[in-house]
This record gives structure tokens, sequence and C-alpha cells, in this order.
């Protein structure tokens, strides 16, 4: 099977997973990490809405607690189709190399995918801070 179809169907399932009573956005991730394991997060929003995660920084914590550190596909799910927000590039950036693949799914099965240096240019990595 697509590694690509089996990232969206777990994001999707993932979605039905959010805890969202603000905002009602249902949002689900897929990653595949350099090794092949999948790992996948929900939105959970928290009263203080500062709180709150998003479902790519949830599946990408699993991944790290499992000493899993490089990301080869993001895989984003909502039923609009939205983008990872600016936070969820950033910690993106911890862990992905330029080339890495974000795809971004929605709905009525349309997709968007690219190189994250697209996704985030001049993103800010470890790599800066280097001496």
């Amino acid at each position: 099977m697509d590694i690509k179809k089996i990232l969206r169907e777990k994001a999707e399932e993932a979605s039905k997973n959010a805890y969202s009573p603000y905002s009602k956005a249902l949002v689900g991730s897929a990653i595949q990490m350099s090794d092949g394991t999948i790992y996948t997060g929900c939105n959970v929003e928290n009263a203080s809405y500062g709180g709150t995660i998003c479902a790519e920084r949830v599946a990408i914590l699993k991944a790290v607690s499992d000493k899993k550190m490089q990301i080869e596909k993001v895989y984003v799910y909502t039923k609009e189709g939205w983008p990872p927000c600016g936070m969820c590039r950033q910690v993106m950036s911890e862990f992905a190399s330029p080339t890495m693949e974000v795809i971004i799914g929605d709905v009525a099965g349309k997709e968007t995918s690219m190189k994250f240096s697209d996704l985030m240019p001049l993103s800010f990595t470890p790599d800066h801070l280097k001496i």
C-alpha cells in the first residue's frame, strides 16, 4: 500500500480522537520516521488556549519520547485542509531535513504535498546554535 495513503488513513483516524470543545476543529496527523515507524496525534485544546497542543506536535512528541528523531513525512488532516501552524512548523524544523515531505489533506480527498523547505523557508534549526 502507498505510504501516503497509509498516512492519510492514520491521520484521519487520529482526528476522530481530537479534544476540541472550543474550536470544534478536528485535526489529525501521522508522521513517518526515518526507520519507517509511524506515529499519530490529534489536537488537544485547553480552556487557557495557550495550553492547547496541535496534532502535529503530539505526534512528534510521541516519536521523540521513543527516541525517534528524524522525520521523513508529515501528514496533516483537517476537514478544510489547514496547513500546519507556525509553532508546529518550528517544532518540525528540529527533526526535519529540508526535503522532508509535508502533505496536507482535506475531507474531499484533496492533497497538497511539498518539501519542508518550501513550507518553512529560512527556518531556524539546531544548526544555528552550533558553535
